[in-house]
């Protein structure tokens, strides 16, 4: 019985799949180029993205009694996808990026695409990076994402299944 037991969990085990990055050996690997295909795919993020917008106003003068007032207002939109979030592929952007979807709206994708020069093939998050901070648009909105959504790839869920059917029979010989 508790070899029974053993044995049905590492079934259970090895029937689950591993999240692995996405890359260009995957995609062709499984024949993942054409978009009817890649939509079939549940994609995961590697890591915690934060997009952030933030307005700021302020003032300076005095009140009735001379008395110097400074005024400031600081307003901050943040849009948070965490770790292993589901996403989906929407279609492919014309500079032959991935356009990956996390929500319903307008505009509401992201850009992935394959770093040149890179030997591992990751699909790596796309914007315009200058000083560890990334410009990109969401939405409608321009937003900045920090220097660890550069290193934010792709990942997919892989399931090796191998099936084996095996017969035995014991042959216990003749006697004359």
């Amino acid at each position: 019985m508790k070899y029974l037991s053993l044995f049905s969990l590492l079934l259970m085990l090895a029937s689950c799949g591993m999240k692995v990055p996405f890359t260009n050996n995957i995609k062709q690997e499984y024949g993942l180029d054409s978009e009817k295909e890649i939509k079939k795919v549940q994609f995961f993020t590697s890591s915690t993205l934060i997009l952030e917008k933030s307005k700021s106003s302020g003032n300076a003068g005095t009140d009735e009694s001379g008395v110097l007032i400074s005024n400031s207002s600081k307003e901050q939109d943040r849009i948070i996808i965490p770790v292993n979030s589901k996403c989906v592929f929407e279609g492919f952007a014309a500079d032959s990026s991935m356009m990956i979807r996390f929500e319903t709206g307008v505009g509401k994708t992201l850009s992935f695409a394959s770093r040149p020069g890179q030997n591992n093939g990751k699909y790596y998050l796309v914007a315009v990076w200058k000083n560890s901070t990334g410009e990109l648009k969401y939405g409608t909105e321009t937003y900045t994402v920090n220097s660890t959504g550069g290193n934010t790839h792709l990942l997919v869920v892989l399931k090796k299944i191998q099936n084996l059917k095996r017969k035995d029979r014991i042959v216990r010989g003749m006697k004359v």
